[in-house]
């Protein structure tokens, strides 16, 4: 999967949890200090992008990310291509 296509799946998942604008979810967004997420935001996102791309994180890989590009790097790093939904 491109990088582009898992921005655009982050996107459209802080979009619609965080009700923010399409265009506030770039690569260098920080999930709380740009979009004021808290810790269920996250999980919520990770676990998302973990079952979308068949990945699973460690507790400590998940603490450390902290932007939009570093959830798609964990994607692109961890992911097994064993998704259970489509892209």
């Amino acid at each position: 999967m491109e990088r582009q296509e898992i921005l655009e799946v982050v996107r459209t998942h802080l979009v619609e949890e965080l009700d923010v604008e399409p265009d506030e979810v770039v690569e260098t967004t920080n999930f709380r200090e740009d979009l004021e997420a808290d810790s269920l935001d996250l999980y919520t996102l990770l676990q998302e992008l973990e079952d979308r791309f068949g990945m699973k994180l460690t507790d400590q890989q998940a603490a450390e990310i902290e932007t939009v590009a570093q959830a798609i790097d964990a994607v692109e790093k961890y992911a097994t291509g064993d998704s259970e939904q489509g892209p």
